[in-house]
């Protein structure tokens, strides 16, 4: 069984995100869509938030998808990728400036973990220029993002900066 983990953020999950984690479902048996802790960053949404918005999200588009589901996990991704059997990691390339990080990472998990392979992945290019910094800021200043999340991400996001800041 081809198992495929696609770690990340997620604060929020996006259609870009989205878009590739329904490609990878066809490529692979099983695909993990990760929930990483990263103590640099300091998420809009708590980890529990984040990952029930994968979980409502995934539900949203791919629920036709029988072999996608929602983890979170602490530490190093090749050792997390280990203990679930995967084979493969897979990362979205939206534009050349992502491409220097994506594969100076590839080459350091390779060496820590030969067994696991990078795939990358380029989102339709509707979505490109998507990430969840600029889906956060909009959000924080009352725009309409329901074009590029689904729908239970724009109304917590809605909701969260109604709280926030008005």
């Amino acid at each position: 069984m081809k198992i495929a983990i696609y770690p990340g953020t997620f604060d929020p999950i996006t259609n870009g995100h989205l878009d590739i984690i329904a490609r990878a479902s066809e490529l692979f048996d099983e695909v993990i869509v990760a929930l990483a802790r990263n103590s640099q960053k300091s998420p809009l949404f708590s980890e529990q938030e984040r990952l029930k918005l994968i979980e409502r999200s995934l539900i949203e588009c791919c629920s036709e998808r029988t072999n996608i589901r929602a983890d979170a996990f602490q530490g190093l991704l090749v050792e997390y990728a280990a203990a679930r059997n995967a084979t493969a990691v897979v990362r979205g390339l939206r534009a050349v400036s992502d491409f220097e990080y994506e594969f100076q990472m590839a080459l350091m998990n390779r060496k820590l973990a030969p067994q696991v392979t990078t795939v990358f992945l380029m989102p339709h290019e509707e979505y490109t220029y998507l990430n969840s910094t600029i889906i956060r800021e909009l959000a924080r200043y009352g725009k309409d993002v329901s074009d590029f999340v689904p729908k239970a991400v724009a109304d917590a996001l809605k909701e969260k900066f109604e709280v926030k800041y008005h």
